[in-house]
C-alpha cells in the first residue's frame, strides 16, 4: 500500500510509557530533546501509578520544557499507554520510545530518511538495533545475553543485519496513517504488543522495514528475579499470540517451551533411574538428550558470549541464558493452556 510523500522534515511525536522509571526517565527524554533533527518535535509522556518519583521527574521536565507533554495512563499497561500518548498527540510521524532506552543523536533523522527512501514500497514502520548495556556485573550480564542469539535469538533488531521488510521492528518510527488504519495498539495483549501491532500493519499491506543504521540503548533488568519476572510474562503472552494468530508466528515462539517440556522430561527420567524404578536398557539415554544437549549448549554459549571477564562473568552469564530460556518457557506454557489472564511484568512495580 503507498502512503503519500513525507516532506523533508515532517514534525515527529515521540510516545513513551512510564511507570516507575526514576532512574532512568530523564536520560531517555534528555535523549529525545537532544535529537539532532530540525523538524518540530514533542513528546508525550503517559504516566502509570509509579510508586517511586518517576510522576515527579515527568513534571519537572514538563515544566522546563513545553515540548513535554504529559498524560494520564491509569491502566498503566504498557499498550494503553501507548494509546493514550498517541491520542494526546498531534504529529503525521510516532515515534516509540521506552524510558529504559537512549536513542543515538542521529536516530530520528535516519529513521525519517528511511520512511522517505522506502515510501513507494508502503514502508510504514522503520526500526533499528536494540543495544543492550549494563551498569553493574549483573546487568552487563543480563546485556550480553540481550545482545547474543544464545539469549534472545530471532529478530534481527537484536543483532547486525541486512535493510530490508522485517517482521517487527524494535520500538519503531511510524507513519500516523498506518497506525490509525490498524487501531492503534490492542490493550488486550499485555507484551508482545509490538509484534502484534506490527503482524496487523503488514496484513494491512504496508510494510516495515528494518534500518541497521539505527540504533537504540537499551537497559536491561539488573536482577535475576527482574528478569525472571519479565521473561515469565514475556512468553505467557507469547503464547496468547500463538493462540490468536496460529501459524503466522515464527518457529521461534515455540523453542523455549519445547525446551522446558523436554527438561523436565529428563529430569523425572533421571529421578527414577536414581531411585531404581526405570531399568537402565529402557531407552533411557533418549528420554535424557535433553538436558545432556541443553548443558552442551550453554557451556558452548559461555564460551562464545563475547566480552567476558573471568570465571564470575562466565558463572553469571550461565544464571542469566537459563533464568531467560526456562522463564520464557515456564510463561509460553502457563499461556498455551490458560492464555495471558491478568499475568504482567511485575518487574517495575513495587
Amino acid at each position: 500500500m503507498q502512503l503519500p510523500p513525507l516532506p523533508d522534515s515532517p514534525a515527529v511525536s515521540f510516545v513513551m510509557p512510564v511507570l516507575n522509571e526514576e532512574d532512568f526517565l530523564e536520560s531517555a527524554v534528555r535523549t529525545i530533546l537532544a535529537q539532532e533533527y530540525p523538524g518540530e518535535k514533542e513528546i508525550v509522556l503517559a504516566l502509570g501509578p509509579s510508586s517511586d518519583t518517576s510522576t515527579a521527574i515527568a513534571e519537572r521536565l514538563a515544566a522546563e520544557d513545553p515540548r513535554v507533554q504529559l498524560v494520564a495512563n491509569p491502566e498503566r499497561d504498557i499498550p494503553a499507554g501507548l494509546n493514550h500518548a498517541i491520542a494526546a498527540s498531534r504529529h503525521p510521524v510516532i515515534v516509540r520510545v521506552d524510558a529504559h532506552s537512549e536513542l543515538t543523536p542521529d536516530y530520528t533523522s535516519r529513521g525519517i530518511a528511511a520512511l522517505r527512501e522506502h515510501a513507494a514500497a508502503g514502508v510504514a514502520n522503520v526500526g533499528g538495533i536494540m543495544r543492550a548495556a549494563g551498569r553493574g556485573d549483573v546487568q552487563r550480564a543480563i546485556a550480553r545475553a540481550y545482545n547474543s542469539p544464545f539469549g534472545l535469538g530471532g529478530g534481527a533488531y537484536h543483532g547486525d543485519g541486512t535493510p530490508g521488510p522485517a517482521e517487527s521492528a524494535y520500538l519503531g518510527i511510524f507513519r500516523r496513517e498506518a497506525v490509525d488504519a490498524v487501531g492503534g495498539y490492542d490493550p488486550g495483549i499485555l507484551r508482545g504488543e509490538d509484534w502484534e501491532l506490527n503482524l496487523r500493519i503488514r496484513r494491512a499491506g504496508f510494510t516495515v522495514w528494518f534500518d541497521p543504521a539505527l540504533e537504540v540503548t537499551y537497559w536491561p533488568r539488573a536482577s535475576f528475579t527482574d528478569l525472571a519476572r519479565q521473561f515469565f510474562a514475556t512468553g505467557t503472552w507469547r503464547a496468547v499470540l500463538v493462540r490468536r494468530y496460529g501459524r503466522a508466528n515464527p518457529w521461534r515462539f515455540f523453542a523455549p517451551g519445547a525446551l522446558v517440556v523436554g527438561l523436565a522430561v529428563s529430569i523425572i527420567t533421571l529421578l527414577i533411574l536414581v531411585v531404581g524404578a526405570l531399568p537402565w536398557a529402557s531407552g533411557w539415554p533418549i528420554l535424557l538428550a535433553p538436558l545432556a544437549l541443553y548443558l552442551l549448549g550453554i557451556a558452548f554459549a559461555t564460551f562464545r558470549i563475547p566480552e567476558q571477564r573471568g570465571v564470575r562473568d562466565r558463572w553469571l552469564t550461565v544464571r542469566t541464558l537459563v533464568t531467560m530460556h526456562l522463564s520464557w518457557g515456564t510463561g509460553f506454557l502457563r499461556g498455551i493452556v490458560f492464555g495471558g489472564g491478568r499475568v504482567v511484568d511485575r518487574s517495575r512495580i513495587s
